[in-house]
């Protein structure tokens, strides 16, 4: 498989990882075996995730996040021939 997401991938524009196009095409979080939604952030090579702690918000309106280690497993929900034809 060459169709991979980058190592490191964060939903937070003002990250130096945000990544809008790669975004776009949708990527899903397999930490530990099991399949995450609420991930913020994640780094592969590191072994961790940072995940949205519910509702909780820090002093300057961001989501509060806990940082758990574990397999991180990222994948795209569309393939890269489905995700281009959408785009044109």
């Amino acid at each position: 498989m060459t169709d991979m997401p980058p190592d490191r991938l964060s939903i937070n524009p003002n990250s130096p990882h945000y990544d809008d196009a790669i975004l776009e095409r949708g990527v899903g979080i397999k930490f530990d075996g099991n399949e995450k939604t609420n991930v913020d952030e994640y780094c592969v090579s590191e072994g961790w995730v940072k995940l949205t702690a519910g509702k909780a918000k820090d002093r300057f309106g961001n989501p509060m996040t806990i940082k758990l280690k574990g397999v991180v497993e990222p994948y795209f929900r569309t393939p890269e021939q489905q995700a281009t034809a959408e785009a044109e």
